[in-house]
């Protein structure tokens, strides 16, 4: 039988024939553990952020690496300001980029940046190739490394690893013929702070004619065009696909991921390559949950079927490359279970075209120059607007009136931009919390209290103006955590409401009844649902729904 290591380091040499056709491991690089013992052509080269000190005492690129005792040869980071663009390598000549790393500081205030950093969604890779003028890589930086909505995520593939979701590293070959630039665009009003990177390449005397160059590009629709399929890729030329990542706003409840991938390979007018389901594709099954392997991976998953649910997950085609000669066209159907409001025949169905938030990053090697026309749209424009109708901070009813017996405190978490609400009371002995909200317009909304969850929280019953709302709600958690609890599907009468929460008892295993709120917030739904009105006349006191 043979070993793992040797079937991995053969897998990885033929992995390198596929994804550069005409190009082998010895003239690229070594690419698995018997290519070591091989000889290697061309020269190892690397840009970093390490301090050059120029004659003004100022950093100089052009000046040596500062390496003396002083601190200041530690100076190794950039700040780049709001609307600056920071160059990362600048080479002419032939080479392969080999691998490349880069780290930040989060967005959080901190002691370094008081006032918050840039997001790494407001970030924008750029690498060109050959000086032309469209750079062949375009996405936001999370994005490229699989990191989706601005969360920061640990992945764990193999052209992609983010280790404890703040190193980002990048081992996709990069062939270029005359020249390379690699730039990051701050499109934040913030700094990017602390910025370090390396970029490894390989200097070569030439490379073939028909080697294909690496691509990247960023796209998005908010929310997904209705009667079209998404598409993540639409190029002429001679090349093979290599890798998708996908970020899912959900817009309505229940799953959204029955649509499946549809693949045009040298302009046919039917797709030849059809999938079973959007979950399939990113070859997980029955849905989709947070994991990482080496070709494929969900980093961010934070409910199931909530509106306003999160999911980004990458698929990698690296032992099985999506070959084309004359171009390629690469989509997904955005279908899956509704809610009876927003289907015709007031119906739960499984396929319904879906108005979620879709956005993408698709990976390809190509000869010559892409012809996709999709641009990344500013920072400003990939941010997803907000789908609350109304937000009530629970730190605002912190007075008696809204609270029995126990304690409240405004308390500041890691979780939260603000401070939550942190309700202590003894035991379940009229332990009470009350959010006053108002309703403007009567309308869909759903109804949801975003929560903490802790070693010490207790079980709690919610109320709308005294009208029960499901069962308990169970706090409990072994970490400290935030959970949206949704509530209600209804159509509020506008004027004033009132949310309350009882304790009820405590999980078996929590140390208390204690309570932590950060916000009550009547969310969206789709416009759909406002005109169909399935519900509009409904008493929501006495039918009470919650769509799931």
């Amino acid at each position: 039988m043979l070993h793992p290591a040797p079937r991995i380091a053969a897998l990885t040499a033929v992995l390198l024939a596929v994804w550069l056709p005409g190009l082998t491991p010895s003239n690229v690089r070594a690419g698995s553990l018997d290519d070591l013992a091989r000889p290697q052509s061309g020269r190892s080269m690397r840009a970093t952020s390490t301090f050059r000190e120029g004659r003004d005492g100022k950093y100089d690129r052009q000046a040596d690496p500062k390496g003396d005792l002083s601190e200041r040869s530690n100076s190794d980071n950039f700040r780049v300001q709001p609307g600056h663009t920071n160059v990362l390598l600048d080479v002419q000549g032939s080479g392969v980029i080999t691998h490349l790393w880069l780290t930040f500081l989060g967005p959080e205030p901190q002691n370094w940046a008081k006032q918050g950093s840039a997001n790494h969604q407001e970030m924008l890779l750029r690498i060109y190739w050959d000086g032309r003028e469209r750079p062949a890589v375009e996405a936001p930086v999370g994005d490229f490394f699989a990191n989706c909505f601005g969360q920061r995520n640990e992945v764990v593939s193999q052209p992609v690893v983010v280790e404890d979701a703040d190193s980002y590293n990048c081992f996709w070959p990069m062939p270029f013929r005359k020249s390379a630039r690699i730039e990051i665009v701050n499109e934040s009003d913030k700094a990017i702070n602390l910025l370090y990177y390396n970029v490894d390449w390989i200097k070569k005397k030439s490379l073939p004619r028909d080697t294909p160059y690496f691509h990247a590009q960023y796209r998005q629709e908010y929310p997904a065009q209705k009667g079209q399929d998404y598409v993540l890729l639409d190029t002429k030329g001679k090349g093979h696909y290599v890798g998708t990542v996908l970020a899912v706003r959900t817009r309505s409840p229940a799953w959204f991921g029955e649509g499946d991938e549809k693949i045009y390979i040298d302009g046919e007018a039917k797709p030849s390559i059809w999938g079973t389901g959007t979950e399939d594709y990113f070859l997980s099954a029955w849905g989709l949950k947070r994991t990482s392997t080496p070709y494929f991976g969900v980093p961010y998953f934070n409910q199931w079927g909530i509106v306003g649910g999160h999911t980004s997950a990458y698929r990698w085609h690296i032992p099985d490359p999506i070959v084309f000669n004359t171009g390629i066209k690469v989509t997904l159907e955005h279908f899956g279970w509704i809610a009876p409001d927003e289907n015709p025949d007031n119906k739960s169905m499984s396929w319904n075209e879906r108005e979620d938030d879709y956005a993408s990053v698709a990976f390809w090697y190509q000869t010559g120059e892409s012809t996709f026309t999709a641009r990344a749209p500013h920072a400003r424009e990939r941010k997803l607007a907000s789908l609350e109708r109304t937000t009530v901070y629970a730190r605002d009813c912190a007075d008696e009136k809204h609270h029995g017996a126990g304690g409240v405190t405004r308390q500041q978490v890691d979780l939260y931009d603000g401070p939550h609400l942190l309700y202590t009371p003894r035991d379940t002995s009229n332990a009470w919390l009350e959010i006053p909200f108002e309703v403007t317009k009567k309308e869909p909304l759903r109804l949801l209290l975003n929560m903490t969850k802790s070693y010490d929280f207790g079980q709690y019953q919610a109320y709308l103006d005294g009208v029960k709302l499901g069962g308990r709600m169970d706090f409990f958690n072994t970490s400290l955590v935030s959970e949206e609890f949704h509530l209600l599907d209804f159509w509020p009468e506008p004027g004033p409401h009132t949310l309350r929460l009882e304790c009820v008892g405590k999980n078996a295993q929590s140390q208390g009844y204690y309570c932590g709120i950060e916000s009550l917030r009547l969310r969206e739904r789709r416009p759909r649902v406002a005109e169909m009105g399935h519900d509009k006349n409904k008493d929501w006191k006495q039918e009470r729904r919650l769509y799931r």
